[in-house]
């Protein structure tokens, strides 16, 4: 039998090799998997495009998600220098790449990170608008920004980013509200620029169904942006991102009705106490579709850390319900980020999303850190290295201080509490 999408599929009953791939990485039952991809609660973004692609699921009783955000800009053009922080990337794991390439020869950069890249790969057409079309934005006509999306879905794109929530009707009450930093998104700041220059509707939302044909012709799901997110703490839970999250959830069903996969963007900036009213209000609204997260960020003074306060928020989040956690490095808000940069906030944001799989009880999490507390009781130092998230930071830390006792560390030595007491159950 024949089918379109992963959702197409899914519907028609059919196991696809991709389904049997994620539900092997995430050791459950394919039939399930299955049910919950025809539901929209789990995607598989898979452009048929991506042949170098190691598929895998989000959402739903998966294990928790992480992208890693690389790219090309203007003030930071040197292409073989991204490519060193793919290789490290994909090295470390990350499940996603997002390429916000937005100067120069953005294509030649995505089409060599496509072939390149076995994690998944999404992309924001609108940040190549103005290369790729080669004029000013406020100029670009309604049917050419179809154009650029296309060649993002052509060239092989796991998933898009696309602001269609931010409608006029959404817009309309920005100048009057009490925000702070307005739109933070660069997707949605364009968008809302061309419409007020021009004084029409968003052409993402005019165009939705055009992308849907793509979409559906390649297998590509829809990230389904928020141009309203907060863009700080006093901005979050208002009524323009919320009245957009409503919009976004009309367009999860239209593009269910063409069984193409869709992700939901959330916030952002907010704190603690707002997350899980978030979350949980997202899957209400956008009926349970998965959800996509930066951060969120949970204060907004502390410029060099935010891979930090981003880490506490996306730890909230995840246990919560949120499915995919975009990193943040110690280099938001700064500049673009080094490899190191890219490096912490991997770190920081792997450590979040593990942590919120361990509070959603997700089948495997618990029997890693189990494995880990009975290597530091042994003190089987190649053993604590190996089951670490992350080992080259510890391995350092550990040749740089050796203990005179070498099963213990240099903090403790003689004391060390767990020598001491297995000491004594020995007799």
């Amino acid at each position: 039998m024949k089918y379109t999408t992963q959702m197409d599929a899914a519907k028609k009953g059919i196991i696809t090799p991709e389904m049997e791939i994620v539900a092997a990485k995430e050791n459950m039952d394919v039939e399930d998997l299955r049910e919950k991809i025809a539901k929209g609660t789990v995607v598989i973004p898979a452009n048929k495009n991506h042949k170098s692609i190691s598929p895998e699921g989000i959402g739903e009783g998966l294990k928790t998600k992480i992208n890693v955000n690389l790219g090309i800009s203007k003030d930071c053009y040197n292409i073989e220098e991204e490519m060193k922080k793919v290789e490290k990337a994909l090295e470390m794991k990350a499940e996603s790449i997002m390429d916000l390439s937005n100067y120069g020869k953005t294509q030649e950069f995505r089409k060599e990170l496509i072939k390149r890249s076995t994690a998944m790969i999404g992309s924001v057409p609108i940040y190549d608008a103005i290369g790729y079309l080669e004029k000013e934005f406020q100029d670009i006509e309604e049917e050419e920004f179809l154009k650029v999306i296309e060649n993002h879905i052509v060239d092989g794109v796991d998933f898009i980013t696309i602001h269609a929530g931010l409608t006029r009707e959404v817009a309309k009450s920005l100048r009057s509200m009490d925000r702070i930093t307005k739109i933070v998104s660069r997707g949605g700041s364009l968008l809302y620029a061309w419409m007020e220059i021009n004084d029409k509707e968003n052409p993402i939302f005019t165009q939705f169904d055009k992308i849907l044909d793509l979409c559906e012709e390649y297998d590509v799901t829809l990230s389904l942006g928020d141009a309203c997110r907060p863009g700080s703490i006093h901005d979050s839970t208002d009524d323009l991102q919320i009245h957009e999250m409503i919009v976004l959830g009309q367009l999860t069903k239209r593009a269910w009705e063409r069984n193409v996969q869709v992700m939901i963007e959330g916030p952002g900036h907010m704190t603690i106490d707002e997350i899980e009213a978030n979350v949980i209000l997202q899957k209400k609204i956008c009926h349970n579709a998965p959800f996509y997260v930066l951060g969120p960020v949970v204060t907004d003074i502390a410029p060099g850390y935010d891979h930090i306060t981003a880490a506490i928020g996306g730890a909230i989040a995840a246990g919560a319900g949120a499915d995919f956690l975009c990193y943040v490095t110690p280099a938001e808000h700064l500049r673009l980020p080094t490899e190191e940069d890219m490096i912490e906030g991997i770190v920081a944001t792997k450590i979040a999303a593990h942590a919120g799989d361990l509070a959603k009880g997700i089948n495997g999490a618990r029997e890693r850190d189990n494995k880990m507390s009975k290597a530091r009781y042994k003190r089987d130092w190649d053993e604590m290295f190996k089951l670490a998230l992350y080992n080259e930071k510890a391995i350092r830390y550990r040749e740089e201080s050796m203990p005179e006792y070498k099963d213990t560390c240099s903090m403790c030595g003689k004391m060390c509490s767990m020598k001491t007491v297995e000491e004594v159950l020995n007799g």
